[in-house]
């Protein structure tokens, strides 16, 4: 069900890329815009959050509204505005296995000499342009105007709270980690992630076919579990992954002093000597693979992966309580699980 949802999305996406300059007129106000966007929202990606979406709605919903899967498309737009900003926050070369949007346009303006802006000042309002699209590409679905309204305020919200969680981590970079505790990573986890990449896709389609708030309050809890399962797997693959599958430098997060559950829960285990190397780590103006091997080094010898695999665990059972009650129709409900436990393995 899974992959017959993302192929329908991804066709989608597709017809609305090449159809975006007939809308727009963007290859005429300028090419290079319009090939840009064209380019980055192209680009292979899990397409997680517009598939969450169709089960939310799909869940709870006699049959597909005309315009559903048009929606849908709306969460990817609305990622790839994201990801353009992050990527600059994070000095990010690489976005998906190929250049993130900023070196791209830094690349086009290396055949410019003497101008008074970059890459990174374009990328911005790239960024911008895209979360507009993302705004009226959602507005596609035949639905009741209270539950397009109630839901697209799910879509607002989603961006004010993961731009103030992107916000707080930055700060929280500034400070030592002894002075950071659990609460506050799982605080930038439920803002970053878990509110805009499982709970607002899964409600805004509950909310478009007519879910009572009970359900949706159900939706929300699971949400924030799962997400929080799903950052401290993608941190661990920030740190342990191979580039090549995940499309990004190991380095991003140790360059920007993110202090990541694996990072607290091992600072907390490691001697005086590893607490001190790890304090050097994230004051260095820059950092190199050695400084990765070494992290990678007390991380593992802490217990830190076997800690996370445990939160991890425990996080899925919470949902899976939340789970069981549901109300969705039966097929959706146990794709919802199944997809969940798939994107949460450790291994």
């Amino acid at each position: 069900m899974i992959s017959a949802i993302k192929n329908r999305i991804e066709q989608k996406l597709s017809g609305y890329l090449r159809n975006l300059d007939k809308a727009y007129s963007l290859s005429r106000i300028s090419p290079v815009l319009y090939g840009s966007i064209k380019n980055f929202l192209s680009r292979k990606g899990k397409r997680v959050r517009p598939a969450l979406f169709v089960l939310g709605y799909m869940g709870f919903a006699k049959k597909p509204a005309a315009g559903l899967y048009m929606s849908a498309v709306s969460l990817e737009l609305l990622h790839g505005f994201m990801l353009i900003h992050d990527d600059i926050i994070d000095k990010s070369a690489t976005r998906r296995g190929e250049p993130s949007m900023h070196e791209m346009l830094n690349h086009y303006l290396a055949r410019y000499k003497n101008i008074k802006f970059n890459g990174q000042d374009l990328a911005i309002v790239i960024g911008d342009v895209i979360y507009a699209l993302a705004l009226e590409a959602f507005l596609s679905i035949k639905e009741t105007a209270p539950r397009k309204e109630a839901a697209l305020k799910k879509l607002i919200r989603a961006a004010v709270y993961t731009g103030s969680g992107e916000f707080i981590e930055l700060l929280y970079g500034a400070k030592n980690i002894d002075k950071i505790a659990k609460q506050d990573i799982y605080k930038i986890y439920d803002l970053k992630t878990a509110n805009y990449t499982f709970a607002t896709p899964l409600c805004m389609g509950a909310l478009l076919a007519g879910a009572g708030k009970e359900q949706l309050d159900i939706l929300s809890k699971l949400g924030k579990y799962l997400g929080r399962a799903f950052q401290i797997k993608d941190d661990f693959l920030g740190l342990f992954g191979k580039e090549r599958k995940t499309g990004k430098s190991n380095l991003t997060d140790l360059q920007e002093a993110k202090k990541t559950m694996l990072i607290w829960y091992a600072y907390q285990k490691s001697s005086g000597k590893d607490k001190l190397t790890m304090k050097r780590i994230f004051s260095a103006n820059k950092v190199g693979k050695k400084d990765l091997l070494t992290m990678r080094r007390i991380v593992s010898g802490s217990g830190a992966l076997e800690y996370a695999g445990k939160e991890v665990n425990s996080l899925i059972n919470k949902a899976e309580v939340l789970h069981s009650r549901l109300k969705m129709r039966p097929p959706y409900k146990s794709a919802l699980i199944k997809y969940s436990r798939e994107m949460l393995e450790l291994a």
